[in-house]
């Protein structure tokens, strides 16, 4: 057979059709790491979905709530060059019996592997009143919303239930940016549970000199239009209401047929595949990915690495191997306490708390790093895709190579 010859039959194949929903930082990591790699060969069709054109940095939605501008990054033009195909719609059903896509109600996009990477979103069915009532920042116009809410407020009292990172930090940036207002953080768990005491010491100094009142321990059972009620029968008044505790697999993956767990979110293998459907990889906070330590819980930090694996892995499957095991550990946990302040505190693999953590300026600049690092990184990996495969695994920097 002739050179023309091969080639004709190459491309006489239909192409291998793989469709990556959501363009958050798993989802960009997965499409930009697998566009950059099959590239230059192999007859691979990649197509990425997502609500906007436009990327949304969750971790700096906090930010947005309080009427900070964020960056204007294209997800078409990250993609340029990379010859991944971009369809701006929002996803409304997966059906893993057909392996098809709906986007908008209107049109449908078959695949032959699916990432699904979706992120998660506000629990606002856990508790009554919470879908009616409270803001959250589940996206850049959930946070724009927020911000003209507390615009236009001028004084009052803002309750943020839930005292996890979240929480924490978008209490510090209403209190900070808003000082006329009486911000109230609420929640199960002391802010800063995981951390070592003194850095935990140094968070509840901050929101103290912000003027943000803590009360833990408690559990918001109902959400009224001026009150929030508590499981032991008191109540708080509030003006706005900021649901942050607890979060949700986004609706698709429910209803699409794959096999998900008590928070929606797509059960996997060791290889973030569908226990159910192995066509289906899913990644960060649409993931419940179980490592020695437990399920994985949601952040940038272990979000972009699935979102790697997932690419070199489908990789893999295309040149007949077989993927390997998707392996993390956990480096830090950094919270910015308003945009002058913050604490960093390093973390073993399992996220547990070192002695070790930063604070103050040093930790405001290590935050923004972390926070600013995402996109240079794709850029990075359009060109050399190896850039992007590296993350902590077992408390040592590891370098993915379950491409080759």
């Amino acid at each position: 057979m002739s050179a023309q010859q091969a080639a004709d039959a190459t491309t006489a194949v239909p192409p291998h059709r793989v469709v990556i929903l959501g363009a958050g930082y798993a989802g960009m990591s997965a499409a930009v790491q697998l566009a950059a790699r099959v590239k230059r060969g192999g007859n691979v069709e990649v197509t990425v979905v997502n609500a906007r054109e436009r990327f949304t940095e969750r971790m700096r939605l906090h930010m947005a709530a309080t009427g900070q501008p964020l960056a204007e990054l294209s997800i078409p033009r990250l993609l340029g060059g990379t010859g991944a195909r971009f369809v701006c719609g929002r996803v409304t059903a997966v059906d893993a019996r057909t392996r098809t896509v709906r986007v908008d109600d209107e049109r449908v996009l078959p695949y032959d592997t699916l990432v699904y990477g979706l992120g998660g979103v506000a629990d606002t069915a856990a508790v009554p009143g919470v879908a009616e009532h409270a803001h959250t920042l589940d996206s850049a116009r959930h946070a724009e919303a927020l911000a003209d809410r507390l615009t236009r407020l001028g004084s009052g009292t803002v309750v943020v239930a839930g005292s996890g990172l979240t929480g924490v930090e978008t209490a510090a940036e209403i209190a900070e940016r808003h000082p006329g207002l009486h911000v109230v953080l609420l929640g199960r768990a002391e802010p800063g549970a995981d951390m070592h005491p003194k850095a935990r010491a140094y968070l509840h100094a901050a929101l103290e000199r912000l003027g943000v009142r803590v009360r833990c321990g408690t559990e918001v059972v109902k959400v009224l239009p001026t009150t929030v009620g508590l499981a032991d029968g008191q109540s708080v008044d509030a003006d706005v209401v900021v649901w942050a505790s607890g979060t949700r697999g986004a609706p698709p993956a429910a209803s699409s047929g794959v096999t998900v767990d008590e928070r929606g979110r797509i059960v996997t293998d060791a290889a973030l595949r569908s226990v159910s459907h192995p066509e289906v990889y899913a990644v960060g906070d649409a993931a419940a990915v179980r490592q020695g330590y437990g399920v994985m819980h949601g952040t940038c930090q272990s979000g972009m690495p699935t979102g790697v694996h997932a690419a070199v892995s489908i990789v893999r499957a295309l040149r007949g191997k077989q993927p390997k095991p998707f392996r993390f550990g956990y480096y830090h946990t950094p919270v910015s306490l308003g945009r002058n302040d913050a604490v960093v505190q390093f973390t073993r693999p399992d996220g547990s708390p070192r002695r070790m953590y930063l604070t103050g300026r040093a930790a405001v600049r290590y935050k923004e790093t972390v926070t600013a690092s995402p996109w240079p990184t794709w850029g990075r990996m359009k060109a050399l895709p190896a850039a992007g495969a590296v993350w902590p695994r077992g408390g040592r920097l590891t370098r993915n190579r379950t491409a080759r």
